[in-house]
């Protein structure tokens, strides 16, 4: 995908988890689906190991799969594959959240992040529904030299007035093959995205109505229907050739669901 524009870039809700970071998908919270405040909860506890499948949620699939297996600490996990520019998504349809917002949490590990092409993109949650813009709460981009010349987590949307952008900041580095607690809140009151990771806040990722990463126009949310969580990469050819990422404690809530 192209950049809207390359930039130079300058760079405590809750205690940063303090186990060791490849045991953190083994901080399950037994009650977490059982709160009455959660829009949608997976834990992935209940489903049979071997290729994903529920009646709470759908499949979204071009060159990839979702596979239930067991974790290093024998909790089950979703992974999800995908080669090259492909796609797998956990689909969570005929969503409906009190006043068009909601807050989300994920547990995921990802085993590589793309090197090349230049600018490669990638998305790991999306949501959408009626109105053009694509909502992009957590993705990223790689910023070659002398952007970064790294990936970085960023905010973004496409098929909008606003264009195709990332908001990505080099003070959010996205480190592979560590697990990482994200939270996001996507806020109506004005059109406002926010994340944490880990419990700490990451506010220079933050979008709004006037506030993001493409043209100069108002930036706001469709009538959220769907949520898919996942990994999806838009360059062909990309490096690696394939992707790998780990997720766990899937919530969505009208309120804040913490790590």
């Amino acid at each position: 995908m192209r950049t809207w524009w390359a930039r130079a870039v300058v760079s405590v809700l809750m205690v940063p988890l303090a186990a060791a970071p490849a045991a953190a998908s083994a901080r399950t919270d037994p009650r977490t689906c059982a709160k009455a405040a959660l829009l949608f909860c997976e834990d992935f506890q209940a489903l049979p190991t071997g290729g994903a499948s529920s009646l709470r949620w759908g499949i979204d699939t071009k060159h990839g799969t979702l596979t239930v297996e067991r974790g290093a600490r024998g909790q089950k996990v979703l992974r999800v594959h995908t080669e090259g520019n492909g796609r797998a998504f956990l689909k969570v349809d005929d969503f409906a959240a009190p006043g068009n917002s909601f807050y989300g949490r994920v547990r995921l590990r990802v085993s590589a992040f793309p090197t090349a092409p230049d600018w490669a993109h990638y998305t790991l949650v999306e949501a959408t529904g009626d109105g053009p813009e694509v909502v992009r709460p957590l993705g990223g981009q790689y910023a070659p030299p002398p952007n970064g010349g790294a990936a970085y987590w960023g905010v973004g949307a496409d098929g909008g007035p606003t264009g195709d952008w990332t908001n990505w900041r080099t003070t959010a580095p996205s480190v592979a093959g560590k697990w990482t607690c994200v939270e996001w809140h996507m806020d109506a009151a004005d059109n406002r995205i926010s994340l944490w990771f880990d419990g700490v806040a990451k506010p220079e990722l933050t979008v709004s109505t006037r506030e993001h990463g493409g043209n100069p126009v108002d930036f706001v949310f469709p009538r959220f229907d769907t949520v898919k969580l996942g990994w999806q990469l838009y360059q062909a050819n990309p490096a690696p050739a394939s992707f790998d990422v780990w997720m766990d404690d899937i919530a969505l809530s009208g309120r804040r669901v913490g790590c």
